[in-house]
């Protein structure tokens, strides 16, 4: 499950940003286009190669207004962004496949993720993940394989026992595919934050490919935990309670731009990312976090894994004997996994999860007795039976922090 992306198999995450940072060097920063007016602005700090992020807002014709240049880089692709909207985003042609971070498009295509759409998000790389050869004890620090922990069921209503959890919903050159994701807080936003956290592949296809598009989250997806024969006839609100948020910005690490794959261990230990969302019927007012009653701080200074005592792992399994529309969770002490000798240890815990349960968040209740994310699922081997995660660290904060301070003013 070395994928464990758009449903399971892991593909590790990576993004570039920021001139004077070398954290934020190495992580890539995205600039969404949206239909909507989503507020973005052009932080000039944002980038690697110093140059001010090209963004685009609606005006007030309703039409895309986007820098010169950039309408320019995506027309040399190929790409018209007036008739995006209208279908265009389903040309999957290789030479055209936008992969730079500051080529990352998102409109806002109201009701294109309906009740179908989202019970049909698959992921089409069931039974590949990691296997033995992918693990490297080069660094002597791979505990054994861990026991398998059976998942259990989050109770009903998941807006009251998981408020933070929901799905991401993506269209691949595959088809519709779908990751989990988690509510966390933002430092320019306290207690109004409009960001999740998810693994790298659930947003880019890594070295083989680019960004993915219609990316879109659903807070406690399946709210009530209503069976696959009472999803048939269910209604968008019932199946999405809390909205649809597209994302309008989003950020991976560039380690998974540059190595990240569909299968094997390849960037796993830097396989997170960010997004900003915006809901799709237009700014009501309240931010995702309100919306949902709460979020997550994220934990970058985590203990060492030998020091950690648990970790809750959340997430919406897709491949057998899982059907995606359940949330469920996995909790275990964790061990150690290496899987390049150059890469920093991952999380590793026994779990049932399978597909679909990836970019899940990883929880720790800290010293303070508080519960903090500490890391997302990201791989899981061919046969299922155990999950890791990455460690967050500057990296990943780098990540964070960039998306954060894009909207620190609005």
């Amino acid at each position: 499950m070395r994928s464990i992306r758009p449903s399971f198999t892991v593909r590790r995450g990576r993004g570039a940003t920021r001139r004077t940072s070398p954290v934020l060097a190495t992580v890539a920063l995205v600039s969404a286009l949206a239909l909507t007016a989503t507020a973005c602005n052009g932080d000039s700090d944002d980038n690697a190669d110093g140059k001010p992020s090209a963004t685009a807002t609606a005006g007030g014709d309703g039409k895309i207004q986007i820098p010169d240049d950039l309408r320019q880089r995506l027309k040399e692709h190929g790409i018209d962004i007036d008739k995006w909207k209208n279908g265009a985003w389903k040309n999957w042609n290789k030479d055209d496949w936008l992969r730079e971070a500051n080529d990352f498009i998102n409109p806002i295509i109201k009701g294109l993720w309906d009740p179908d759409r989202m019970r049909g998000a698959d992921d089409p790389d069931k039974g590949k993940g990691v296997d033995d050869n992918d693990i490297s004890g080069d660094q002597g620090v791979t505990d054994p394989t861990p026991a398998p922990v059976k998942a259990q069921t989050v109770k009903a209503p998941y807006h009251t026992n998981a408020a933070t959890s929901g799905k991401v919903f993506f269209d691949s050159p595959e088809g519709t595919m779908v990751c989990s994701a988690t509510v966390v807080e933002d430092p320019a936003h306290p207690g109004k934050s409009n960001l999740i956290w998810t693994a790298g592949h659930c947003v880019h296809a890594g070295k083989k490919g680019g960004w993915y598009r219609n990316i879109a989250f659903v807070p406690s997806y399946n709210n009530q935990a209503m069976s696959t024969d009472q999803l048939q006839k269910a209604t968008r609100d019932e199946i999405a309670p809390y909205g649809v948020w597209w994302a309008d910005a989003a950020k991976t690490s560039q380690q998974w731009i540059d190595q990240g794959g569909e299968t094997g261990g390849n960037g796993a230990s830097y396989d997170f990312a960010v997004i900003h969302v915006t809901p799709e019927q237009g700014n009501a007012g309240k931010s995702l976090e309100e919306t949902v009653g709460g979020a997550l701080p994220v934990n970058f200074n985590a203990p060492a894994v030998p020091k950690v005592q648990n970790i809750t792992a959340s997430g919406y399994p897709g491949a057998p004997p899982y059907d995606g529309q359940l949330l469920y969770q996995c909790q275990d002490k964790p061990g150690r996994l290496s899987i390049n000798k150059a890469d920093p240890t991952m999380y590793r815990i026994g779990c049932s999860m399978t597909g679909g349960s990836s970019g899940g968040g990883w929880v720790e209740t800290g010293s303070d007795g508080k519960p903090a994310l500490v890391s997302n699922t990201s791989i899981g081997p061919v046969s299922s039976g155990w999950l890791a995660g990455p460690r967050l660290g500057p990296v990943a904060k780098g990540v964070y922090d960039s998306v954060s301070k894009k909207f620190a003013g609005q």
